[in-house]
């Protein structure tokens, strides 16, 4: 990430210093937090937080910055947040909490999971959606889910704006004994696309295009309002 977008103005690093996959959008209120600088990025100013990516953020606003930035970036992830992940994902919850401050902000992930996975595409993508947030802004109260397909450059199709699809995990624990002879438990499962359309983010990845879904923290079911509002709630 910060190979893609050093060119595009001062870059101020502040990131987890240890993996926080599936964090979401977890804060760290029960134990003290560590934020330490960091030379991994040469000249860049740079820091490691011994919290989740959304203590990140909150650090930096508070501790690092002497302003709000022009563009908060996350990621870019190793492995897919496209669909339900971005409920699950500590990338996607830093740019959420970012959004939340009022920063414009995107997740960028790359839909590879191997350990030596080519991150070449990944990087010209997220400088041109940057560069578009930068000059273009983003609407208000709105931030960036952005997912790139594992696939040669020859074979990339193009940036496509998509809606979330609908999508889940069909989980199972699979049981096993410690040498204790104590049982625990070991998530497992697969991820099942029940959604058709040809415009949602899990096709166009599939198609070889990279998604791009905007995203709002607004959790509220609009549609539903009327719905409850029909309901008799006399005590």
């Amino acid at each position: 990430m910060v190979d893609a977008v050093k060119d595009l103005g001062e870059v101020v690093v502040v990131a987890p210093d240890s993996p926080q996959s599936a964090m979401g959008h977890a804060v760290t209120i029960h134990k003290p937090l560590r934020l330490e600088k960091t030379d991994l990025y040469g000249d860049i100013q740079s820091y490691k937080c011994s919290g989740t990516p959304v203590d990140c953020v909150k650090l930096a606003v508070d501790k690092v910055l002497h302003r709000k930035p022009d563009l908060m970036v996350s990621g870019i992830n190793h492995g897919s947040n496209s669909s339900i992940n971005i409920l699950y994902s500590g990338t996607m919850s830093a740019a959420i909490e970012a959004a939340i401050e009022g920063m414009p902000a995107v997740g960028f992930s790359l839909s590879d999971f191997a350990y030596d996975a080519d991150f070449s595409l990944a990087k010209r993508i997220a400088k041109t959606i940057a560069s578009n947030i930068i000059k273009n802004g983003l609407p208000m109260a709105t931030l960036l889910n952005v997912n790139i397909p594992k696939v040669s450059e020859e074979n990339f199709q193009g940036i496509r704006i998509c809606r979330q699809a609908n999508a889940k995990w069909m989980e199972e624990f699979d049981e096993r004994k410690d040498p204790n002879g104590k049982n625990y438990y070991w998530l497992t499962g697969k991820f099942v696309n029940q959604d058709k359309g040809d415009d949602t983010d899990e096709w166009a990845l599939a198609n070889n295009y990279a998604s791009v879904v905007p995203v709002h923290f607004d959790l509220t079911a609009h549609h539903a309002i009327p719905v409850l509002n029909s309901w008799n709630f006399i005590l």
